[in-house]
């Protein structure tokens, strides 16, 4: 079907990404447009809103050059879906779907709509089994599980693309299992020397060769930047389901998304709500990040890392706020932490992995993983009363305990929780119990007296 624009109807113009047209044609929400300009670019677009009178286009591609007179547009009559096939990884695509990295096309095996399939609740299965990361803050204190979504919520300035990439590099499962893993990596709205850093660190550590990267710039379409996480989720929803993989995706930065979903919003004239967020931004979030779990039957599995920044650092932004609702937990990073250099700056007491449980214990991490994360939270929590009150009495007002309470705590966030170099679980599990040397025992109120003399008995031998 196709439609020619003229400028003598009023209701055909252009603003910004937002193409505006008389609705002639029996078309429907979110099918695929091809808008083919008198310069002879062709654009790809989709359908963002219609009614009995007007559709709305949103045009993918720059729309510098375009003009209405001379301009045609052609509908598809169906959704825009992605090409997608085993020669996806250790490929480049920008923010939809289309190769950049100088190399052939993919040889598409299946056409998938961008939206993904709904899953029946009762095909779902439970996420489960551990998912390593390389960093202690998450694989020890919060770990991350197969088929959960688990936001890292991070602020301006504060190195959360140098741990994206980091965990892009780092993230395994058992040996074992080693080649079904697969890393799908999206960039949203990223300066252009932040994704050349992407795909430069990504191919120095050959993690490239296990992974799809989609890079949507700063500089690329409000409306493609709607697009960039569908189109990775598709690949990643491939990769899982069809390929029998378990995928790791990785979204930064999910407040550009939104910041595109409310200018894309406020151009419809759509009415808005929380600081200007469009009403509707809890359920299009959800539609992404529900895409993540497992399905009964299927040996693969779709986990979801999305990194946001919080405006002003604030958690109860709308963004980390509706965010937190759906995921199973957050991640949150400290600027406190990172002032004093510490990396990775993770917050531990308000961080949170509601599935932990899920992921770690006999057979999968270690039989006293739960106790030692136990121990550890109720230690460091203990401390910073400590610190509090040190800065009242001063620290020589404290009593012997608090004193080495407080000793632990910056132990803690300055050598099991800050490293440089990437750590095996089990390397996190022995700074842990290393860290707890520094107690005394009958502080140590999480660990049974069995875990104490397997691990900490002869260095309590003076306590």
């Amino acid at each position: 079907m196709y439609a020619r624009l003229t400028t003598e109807d009023a209701a055909n113009r252009l603003d910004g990404p937002l193409l505006f047209l008389r609705r002639t044609l029996d078309v429907g929400y979110n099918e695929a447009v091809e808008v083919e300009g008198s310069d002879g670019l062709v654009r790809l677009g989709r359908i963002a809103a219609v009614d009995e009178e007007t559709i709305i286009v949103e045009v993918l591609d720059d729309t510098a050059g375009l003009a209405l007179s001379g301009t045609h547009v052609r509908f598809y009559g169906e959704p825009l879906k992605f090409q997608v096939g085993q020669g996806i990884l250790d490929r480049v695509f920008n923010g939809v779907g289309k190769v950049i990295d100088g190399g052939p096309p993919i040889a598409g095996e299946k056409s998938l709509g961008i939206d993904g399939l709904p899953i029946k609740p009762v095909a779902r299965e439970a996420p489960k089994d551990f998912l390593e990361t390389g960093f202690t803050a998450i694989d020890l204190m919060n770990s991350l599980v197969r088929g959960q979504k688990l936001p890292l919520f991070s602020g301006g300035g504060l190195p959360h693309d140098q741990m994206a990439v980091s965990i892009a590099t780092n993230a395994r499962l058992s040996s074992a299992e080693t080649q079904e893993f697969a890393i799908v990596f999206a960039g949203i709205g990223v300066p252009h020397e932040t994704a050349e850093y992407f795909q430069r660190e990504m191919e120095r550590s050959g993690a490239l060769e296990r992974s799809a990267l989609f890079l949507n710039l700063a500089s690329d379409s409000s409306a493609q930047r709607l697009l960039t996480p569908r189109y990775a989720l598709t690949a990643a929803e491939y990769l899982a389901f069809s390929e029998g993989k378990h995928v790791l995706v990785i979204m930064t930065d999910m407040t550009n998304y939104c910041e595109a979903l409310r200018e894309v919003s406020a151009s419809k004239g759509e009415v808005p709500s929380r600081k200007g967020y469009p009403g509707y931004m809890y359920s299009d979030l959800a539609t992404l990040f529900e895409r993540a779990g497992r399905i009964k039957g299927l040996p693969g599995t779709l986990t979801q890392l999305p990194i946001l920044t919080m405006p002003n650092d604030d958690i109860g932004h709308p963004i980390p706020d509706l965010s937190g609702y759906i995921t199973e937990g957050q991640i949150v990073l400290d600027r406190d932490l990172h002032r004093r250099r510490i990396y990775p700056p993770v917050k531990v007491l308000p961080s949170l992995s509601r599935l932990m449980k899920d992921g770690i214990g006999k057979d999968m991490t270690s039989a006293d993983h739960p106790a030692l994360a136990a121990q550890l939270y109720a230690a460091y929590a203990r401390s910073q009363q400590a610190r509090i009150l040190a800065s009242v009495v001063g620290e020589e007002g404290l009593t012997e305990v608090d004193q080495r309470f407080l000793k632990f705590g910056s132990h803690f966030e300055s050598k099991i929780i800050g490293h440089t170099d990437p750590r095996t679980i089990e390397e996190s599990l022995a700074a842990g119990w290393e860290g707890l040397k520094q107690l005394p025992v009958e502080e140590l109120h999480r660990l049974s007296d069995a875990q104490i003399q397997q691990h900490l008995a002869q260095e309590h031998t003076g306590d």
